[in-house]
């Protein structure tokens, strides 16, 4: 019998940090370990994949809306897949922020995975700032991920100012079922030994209003070369998408590409492009943006999303403006 492979979900609503999060397990897991990850984005474009693909893992995308849809299909033959392929001595799954947490584990702890995959702790990162969002707090999917995790990281404290962490304390240990560990921190950082302990069995029923459904139909992209500006739209869980596949020839302007993340519509804004300034990765969330060197990539690939209906042509004909 093959051994079974240690699994850790990942959650976080939008701009929580999930990612970095990531990012840092990876720089320090065992040398001797090759881990795998499994990454799902609400939008049509995988950018996640493209910032995590320097981190010495195997990575695999499903992009184009919550795992759990299509009776978990997209999730199941993306894992199959990377399982099969890397043979991970651990696994770690970044489901979108928008997901279906208590769907997701189920799909994950069902009789088809109950001798591959060990569920251990499961994280639940929170930007502590968006704990005055009343909206946040009534998400049915914040409150799931909030609801099925073992342990909860108040990200980017950096950002925060002292009422507003001692608002995430109260908050996080007011949780129930209560939380194993409540943690604070930046960069997403905390000890990779806490990925090893038990995920509790909370035997949380899942929430109504959620039945797993057909997803729209998958955009076709093209061959860059051939057509070297390509556009995608998604839209659910009252949220908007719009992504861009871009060939790598194409600069974009940085300053304007750092304007255009600012405003204030947009829930996230996180891109890996070829700029004026050189390769670069944006991440913006709320008021706070970061921008990182990357090494040259194969495509600048970009995705906005937003709770307003997004004007895709107008929002196409904006960014080619930056273009040059």
């Amino acid at each position: 019998m093959h051994k079974q492979i240690p699994t850790n979900l990942i959650f976080g609503f939008l701009g929580s940090g999930k990612t970095t999060t990531i990012q840092s397990l990876l720089e320090r897991k065992p040398a001797s370990e090759h881990w795998a990850v499994l990454v799902n984005e609400f939008g049509e474009v995988g950018i996640d994949g493209q910032l995590l693909d320097q981190k010495g893992a195997t990575i695999r995308e499903v992009p184009g809306g919550c795992m759990c849809c299509v009776a978990g299909l997209p999730m199941q033959m993306g894992l199959n897949m990377l399982i099969k392929a890397s043979s991970p001595d651990r696994l770690l799954i970044e489901p979108t922020g928008l997901g279906h947490p208590h769907q997701i584990l189920e799909t994950l702890t069902s009789t088809f995975y109950q001798d591959v995959l060990d569920i251990r702790t499961c994280v639940t990162i929170i930007d502590p700032a968006k704990l005055d969002n009343p909206k946040v707090l009534a998400n049915e999917n914040f409150r799931a991920q909030t609801d099925i995790a073992d342990v909860l990281i108040g990200n980017k404290t950096d950002h925060c100012d002292e009422p507003t962490l001692a608002g995430f304390e109260r908050w996080a240990h007011s949780q129930q079922p209560p939380k194993r560990r409540v943690h604070q921190t930046t960069q997403g950082r905390f000890p990779p030994e806490w990925l090893d302990e038990r995920h509790a069995d909370l035997s949380i029923t899942p929430p109504v209003g959620h039945a797993t459904h057909d997803a729209p139909p998958r955009r076709q992209w093209e061959d860059l070369d051939s057509v070297p500006w390509q556009q995608a739209l998604n839209q659910g869980e009252g949220h908007f998408s719009c992504g861009w596949r871009i060939h790598p020839d194409t600069q974009l302007d940085f300053a304007g590409l750092h304007a255009l993340a600012h405003e204030p519509q947009w829930r996230r804004f996180k891109g890996v492009l070829n700029t004026t300034e050189g390769w670069r990765a944006i991440n913006a969330a709320g008021e706070t943006i970061t921008t990182s060197e990357v090494p040259e990539q194969s495509e600048s690939r970009l995705e906005i999303i937003t709770d307003h209906l997004i004007n895709g042509q107008q929002l196409d004909a904006r960014l080619k403006r930056l273009s040059q």
